[in-house]
């Protein structure tokens, strides 16, 4: 089966059966001749393809300038994995009904449709999830442990607007692909008080399907559990929901301030710093914000650096100065940390700032 991405539409937008065909025949030349074709690209568009166990071709296009073929590999794993997450492997790698197959199809679209939409999320890029930091998060914490406990499960989460602010140690012990796709399918939903969802775990259980539980303790706020058949969803609505989370309203409340910045603005980072991208390579999770001073900067550039590209060791800070902003990164053991800053900031003091930030985020949060 082939399906088609397009980063300027649905994954399920219906091209002309001879640009499909065609761009399919070239994919199976190559193949027949034992060339394998992953990508080639036009004047103004870049085409990848990808097959995946030996049952789907997944065709992705984008016209974006700066999409490389790392960006658009890594696309099509996520909407495979979205496939996957959502209907199980069995249903994708034993073909036997095509239409049937198109229909289970649907549930996936406002996931992959976030995949391919511009947004406050970075995981897809990452490959980690994104986070806040709440002030409260010890509170919350313990208040996630003993409502999963309650609930007979091991995994749980407490999301702000697709971002998680707490999680239980499982759950953070599930692959960083699954753990970012969970997310990201709970924030591409229409809000609900509660949900009972089915869904496959891509590479703990794609034939197995677990229940992803979720419910609204206030607008904007959900609280995930992944469970067996046990317990019922209105039994954990009626007898724990309330239990568990009504003494902690006001630390509730206070998450929603922090989606955006992703981390509360009386940290004192440096008045220069205009974005910021933290990774917590041991967890996989990381926080991004283009608000660090609680001000709307999103206009302004974030570069993403990748530290291997172009070098032939392993460097673990770089810095770049353009003419509209400067950049700093650093690269340890367990984080890494890339900082914009104003082109007015001083090249000489990037390091020191750059330390002293990622020390405040990783001893004094700590992240």
């Amino acid at each position: 089966m082939i399906l088609f991405i397009s980063e300027s539409c649905p994954f399920y937008f219906q091209l002309p059966f001879s640009v499909i065909g065609s761009l399919n025949g070239v994919h199976m030349f190559g193949s027949n001749q034992d060339v394998l074709l992953t990508s080639t690209c036009t004047d103004n568009t870049r085409v990848c393809w990808r097959v995946f166990r030996d049952s789907i071709t997944l065709i992705v296009m984008s016209s974006e300038e700066d999409a490389s073929d790392l960006y658009l590999s890594r696309l099509l794993d996520n909407v495979f994995g979205a496939m996957v997450l959502v209907i199980g492997l069995d249903d994708l790698v034993n073909l036997k009904n095509v239409e049937r197959l198109k229909r289970e199809l649907r549930a996936c679209y406002k996931l992959i449709d976030s995949l391919l939409t511009a947004s406050d999320w970075i995981g897809d890029l990452t490959l980690c999830v994104d986070c806040v930091v709440s002030p409260d998060a010890a509170i919350l914490q313990v208040a996630l442990e003993v409502f999963v406990a309650a609930a007979q499960s091991h995994f749980g989460c407490l999301m702000v607007m697709g971002k998680v602010v707490v999680a239980t140690e499982k759950w953070w012990r599930l692959a960083a692909q699954e753990v970012v796709l969970l997310t990201w399918l709970v924030g591409s939903l229409a809000p609900n008080s509660s949900r009972d969802y089915p869904i496959y775990l891509p590479q703990g259980s794609p034939t197995v399907p677990h229940r992803l539980l979720t419910f609204q303790l206030v607008p904007g706020v959900d609280v995930c559990l992944l469970c067996g058949p046990t317990p019922s969803l209105q039994q954990v609505q009626t007898e724990l929901v309330e239990r568990f989370w009504s003494p902690v309203l006001e630390p509730l409340k206070t998450c929603l301030s922090l989606h955006q910045c992703t981390f509360p603005i009386c940290i004192p980072l440096h008045h220069s710093i205009i974005g910021l991208l933290l990774i917590n390579r041991e967890q996989n999770k990381n926080l991004f914000t283009l608000q660090p001073h609680g001000v709307e900067r999103s206009q302004l550039p974030v570069l993403l650096e990748e530290f291997h590209a172009g070098f032939t060791h392993s460097p673990t800070e770089c810095y770049v100065a353009a003419d509209d902003h400067k950049s700093y990164g650093i690269q340890t053991r367990q984080h890494q940390l890339l900082l914009t800053f104003t082109p007015e900031t001083p090249t000489f003091t990037l390091r020191n700032i750059a330390t002293k930030t990622l020390s405040l985020l990783t001893k004094e949060v700590p992240f």
